[in-house]
Parts: structure tokens; C-alpha cells; sequence
């Protein structure tokens, strides 16, 4: 009864941070099942992939309702992600996990610098509502009500190419080296296209439940998931998801960079210190 009262604290925790930032649960979910409950770490990531499922099917119905998220930019950004994951799956043992990590880990180094830039920059979140030829083809330009400033934002994007690219990245990472890419996704829509940072939050949490929900049938066939840890924490993560996806609402931007930026820093620096075999 206790670890199912743990499980579901976790689980609420992990989902209010995960449909705050749209980086999923499972860089909290993981370490704690492993490191404080000493589970094997192939029950931990079948429960994190349940858990990312939970959280993006909790936030999204809520982002879907205010608008928030943006579907046209998240299926066309899927494509790339969902084809980097198969040629990652692909490529497994042909490139060194150790340099891999080495060059993930210094990009997340290096798109912490970019955040910590745009939180000192004083004039603000700048909204970009420029023209661009892709993203006018394909409509991806959107509107969103910002519930903290309480006002109607119009925005546009920019450098898709670039967008797609990282999104492509993220996915051989996924399929390379079996991590999360909430992060990376966040990263590409906010720091190389320009899309403000909630609706990059929004999307990415609808984007996460995708790729989750491919790869969770191959664990769930290999035993992976066990249901005496996945179902409570599913069900604590759902309601923490429903939590944050309203909470993240009435977030300013800044305070919810102020809260991303520890993130991606701790995750690129155990991410390079990995690639040179230290653990932390």
C-alpha cells in the first residue's frame, strides 16, 4: 500500500512537471523507481513510456480545448521525429553510444546558454509574426489566449527546415540511445523556429504521446511493463497532467523557462559526462 502511495505522489508530480514543460515524466519517473526503489531498469522505462502516454493524453484534451497547442505543427513535425526513431532503432551498435552522448549532451549545454539569453534579454518574449514561405504553405502559423497576460497571441515561425531537422535528431536519439526527446522537441519549436515557448509546450506533449504510444507496444510484448507499476502511476500522472496543463496557463513564460533551464542543464551535463563514462 505504501509503494502504490508513493507511486501515485510520483506519478502526480511527474505529470504536473511534464505538462508544464512537454518533456514527459520520464527523467524523474526513472531515477526514482531505480535509484529509490530499486527496480530493474527495464520495468522503470516501460513504466515511463506508460507514464509519457499519461501524461500527454491528460494535458493534450486540456491544450486542445484552450487552443493551446498547435495540431498542423505537430503532425508535420512527427514525420520527422517518427523516421529518425525507426532509423535510429535501425542504426543501434554502428555508431558509439559514448560520442553520441558527448554530442547531445553539449547541444542541451549549448541550448541552455540560448534560454538563459532569452530570460536576461530585457525586452521580453518577443512573438514572432513574420512571413515565411513554408510555414505559409502549410498554414502553420496559429493564435493562442494567454491566460497570464490575459490577451490574444498571434504568432508565426521560422527556419522549418531547421525545426524538422532537430526533430529528426530527436527521434535517432530516442532510437539510438533510448532516451527521452521532450526536450529536444521544446528546443526546436522555441529556440530554432521561434514558436512561442506554451504552445512549443503544448505541442510537444502531443507529440511525446505519439512516439510513446509507438514504441509501448514492443515493450509491452517483450514484459516490460508490469501493471502493479504502471497502473498507479498512469493514474497519478494523468491527474498531474490535467494539473499542470492548467497551471502552465496562467504561467508567464519566464518563470516557466526559469523552470526548464535546470532541466536541460542537469540533463546535458549527465548526458556529456555519460559519453566520457561518468554516471551521475
Amino acid at each position: 500500500m505504501n509503494s502504490m502511495l508513493l507511486l501515485l505522489v510520483m506519478g502526480v508530480g511527474a505529470g504536473v512537471l511534464g505538462a508544464i514543460l512537454g518533456i514527459g515524466g520520464g527523467m524523474i519517473i526513472t531515477p526514482v523507481l531505480t535509484i529509490m526503489m530499486g527496480l530493474d531498469i527495464k520495468y522503470a522505462i516501460g513504466a515511463s513510456i506508460i507514464s509519457v502516454i499519461a501524461t500527454s493524453s491528460g494535458s493534450t484534451i486540456a491544450y486542445l480545448k484552450d487552443d493551446m497547442l498547435n495540431l498542423r505543427v505537430a503532425m508535420f513535425l512527427e514525420i520527422a521525429t517518427t523516421v529518425g526513431a525507426i532509423m535510429g532503432a535501425l542504426l543501434v551498435g554502428v555508431f558509439s553510444s559514448n560520442f553520441l552522448y558527448v554530442l547531445f549532451g553539449f547541444f542541451l549545454l549549448y541550448s541552455t546558454y540560448n534560454m538563459i539569453r532569452k530570460l536576461m534579454d530585457k525586452k521580453g518574449e518577443n512573438v514572432y509574426t513574420g512571413h515565411d514561405p513554408i510555414v505559409d504553405k502549410f498554414k502553420l502559423a496559429s493564435t493562442y489566449y494567454d491566460k497570464a497576460e490575459q490577451k490574444q497571441v498571434d504568432y508565426s515561425m521560422k527556419n522549418v527546415p531547421g525545426g524538422f531537422i532537430m526533430m529528426w535528431a530527436a527521434g535517432l536519439a530516442s532510437g539510438l540511445l533510448g532516451i527521452g526527446s521532450g526536450a529536444f522537441k521544446v528546443i526546436a519549436m522555441d529556440t530554432i523556429m521561434k514558436m512561442p515557448l506554451k504552445p512549443s509546450s503544448a505541442t510537444s506533449n502531443l507529440m511525446m504521446g505519439v512516439t510513446a504510444a509507438a514504441s509501448a507496444t514492443v515493450y509491452f510484448f517483450n514484459g516490460s511493463i508490469r501493471p502493479d507499476i504502471a497502473a498507479p502511476l498512469a493514474i497519478g500522472v494523468l491527474a498531474g497532467a490535467t494539473i499542470g496543463a492548467r497551471l502552465m496557463q496562467v504561467l508567464k513564460p519566464r518563470i516557466i523557462r526559469m523552470i526548464f533551464i535546470p532541466i536541460i542543464l542537469y540533463m546535458g551535463v549527465q548526458m556529456a559526462l555519460k559519453g566520457f563514462g561518468v554516471n551521475i
